[in-house]
């Protein structure tokens, strides 16, 4: 008969997982007894934040959940950060971790790895925490976490299984998974409302965030029909690659904000409207939006920013039924959409200035030597320059965390869970020399798995923002200039291929040398006066 940590394996595998991320320790080993014979990959991160990271940049690669496995106490503790990052970016993510025997739990018998109430600390981050306290139990616990992360709104979930419940016999276990609800759409008045809204507009935009990235051929459709020019917030770039209504532009931006001041309707798809993305700058300057008609599979999201129609329901198939009851019609290549959006464009171009855009040309750069990449970032100066414009060759391919939560250290595991989970396709991480050294160590996970992630290191010897920030505030510069390793020495010594280039001009060509050569490798571009 299973334990209930060979139980847990089995159904994993039939609910679809092929990966887990973590370290095994201790208070996890009877979770791992079924694990050697099982189809599962194992991958072992030097750092149970960068499980969870890699967890992260595996679910947005392949749109199905990123599974952790942890130990009680530090080794969750550990990992959220990286949880906080997903719950932010709404990327489904299943945290399993140990916690201690039933009877010591909330008495403070200073048992090892012991919090005061850990289930109470998942519940602050995750969309679900729930607790395994019999065998019976599991079935039903992992079936109602697969449920949550299908369901509405993604992001983490976390089930927690005491180390006196993990070796004990399971019973008999069903393996038979129900089908998963399908996603929603809005109710037909609501529809109705909005398609009136919709179709009387004169001038109308569309808003896209993260939510949309599964629905980039409605949103073509529903733009075309509509004549609207498309606005794509950092997680939705890709989307309406070149398309002559497409705007990959920050709505932080002056440019793109008088775009829709003048328009008379604003569709908004799956986007939650955060000041990461729609006030980068703080400055309190977004315009109020004419006949807002917001669509999120979050109805309680719905409620926090007012709107002419709020429609609960998936971006995909709410755009879907949006073009079929606007019907047939031309594809508004006589209108103004197109005009208004290449205004947008050239503005927002010009208003980033001449260093972002050389940043944006270095991406540019990387797009034409590894077309079809994934690029995954950390908080550097390439993000943050393609975060504000750049216009990535297809739809989720554009990810990263100078949005939402923020943390430093995400992008080099991300592109390793991202690189795990499309096995064969090119995926590039951007990271800066500050980031870089948060997970240096996961070179190392790279090389163990035969992860063909490209490394580049943004070598501008320190925290460059924290730094101007306090010079622009008047503060003398303090703690910004960490130094930095010889990163090539670094990765050769991890059994890497490295190279170092002095000038952005020579990115691309480096690129597509590692390319070339397969297997993970690091690129250091240091000295360059463009840094």
């Amino acid at each position: 008969m299973k334990t209930v940590g060979e139980a847990l394996v089995a159904l994993l595998e039939a609910h679809g997982v092929d990966t887990v991320f973590g370290i095994p320790g201790v208070h996890t080993i009877e979770l791992y007894r079924g694990l050697a014979g099982s189809p599962i990959r194992h991958v072992t991160p030097r750092h149970e934040q960068a499980a969870g990271f890699m967890a992260d940049g595996y679910a947005r690669a392949t749109g199905r959940p990123g599974v952790a496995l942890l130990i009680t106490g530090p080794g969750l503790t550990n990992a959220v950060t990286a949880i906080a990052q997903a719950r932010a970016d709404s990327v489904p993510m299943l945290v399993i971790s140990g916690v201690n025997r039933l009877d010591s739990l909330g008495r403070g018998l200073g048992h090892l790895h012991e919090l005061p109430d850990q289930r109470a600390l998942m519940r602050s981050v995750c969309l679900m925490s729930e607790r395994v306290e019999r065998p019976q139990d599991l079935g039903g616990t992992v079936s109602r976490a697969f449920d949550r992360l299908a369901c509405g709104r993604p992001g983490p979930v976390h089930i927690e299984i005491p180390l006196d419940v993990m070796g004990l016999p399971a019973g008999d276990l069903s393996l038979e998974t129900a089908p998963r609800p399908l996603h929603a759409t809005p109710a037909k008045a609501e529809r109705d409302r909005a398609f009136e809204i919709l179709a009387q507009a004169r001038r109308p935009a569309i808003l896209i965030g993260g939510g949309a990235r599964g629905a980039a051929d409605a949103v073509a459709r529903l733009a075309e029909r509509l004549d609207a020019p498309v606005i794509s917030t950092a997680n939705a770039r890709g989307i309406m690659h070149g398309h002559r209504l497409a705007v990959p532009a920050s709505p932080s931006l002056k440019a793109v904000r008088a775009l829709l001041a003048d328009s008379d309707a604003v569709l908004a798809l799956g986007t939650e409207m955060g000041p990461t993305d729609y006030d980068v700058y703080a400055d309190g300057g977004m315009p109020a939006l004419a006949n807002l008609v917001r669509v999120d599979c979050d109805g309680g999201q719905l409620e926090k920013t007012p709107c002419a129609v709020a429609l609960a329901g998936d971006a995909a198939a709410t755009a879907a039924a949006l073009v079929a009851a606007l019907g047939g019609g031309g594809d508004g290549s006589a209108g103004t959409g197109a005009e208004r959006a290449r205004k947008a464009r050239d503005d927002a171009w010009d208003e980033i200035g001449q260093r972002m855009r050389t940043h944006v040309g270095a991406l540019e750069a990387i797009r034409s030597a590894v077309p079809g990449a994934t690029i995954v970032g950390d908080s550097t100066q390439a993000i943050y320059a393609g975060n504000l414009f750049y216009d990535h060759d297809r739809p989720g391919g554009w990810f990263n965390a100078a949005t939402g939560y923020g943390a430093l250290g995400y992008g080099p595991p991300a592109a390793i869970g991202a690189a795990l989970g499309r096995p064969g396709a090119p995926v590039i991480c951007l990271s800066g020399d500050g980031g870089m050294q948060f997970v240096l160590a996961e070179l190392g996970t790279a090389v163990d798995e035969g992860a063909p992630v490209i490394f580049v290191v943004w070598n501008n010897r320190g925290f460059q923002e924290i730094e101007a920030s306090m010079r622009a505030a008047g503060i003398v510069p303090v703690g910004v200039r960490p130094s930095a390793p010889d990163f090539c020495a670094v990765a050769t010594a991890y059994g890497m291929a490295a190279e170092r280039i002095g000038a952005l001009a020579d990115l691309g060509a480096a690129v597509a040398r590692a390319r070339r050569a397969g297997g993970p490798a690091l690129i250091e571009l240091a000295g360059a006066p463009e840094l």
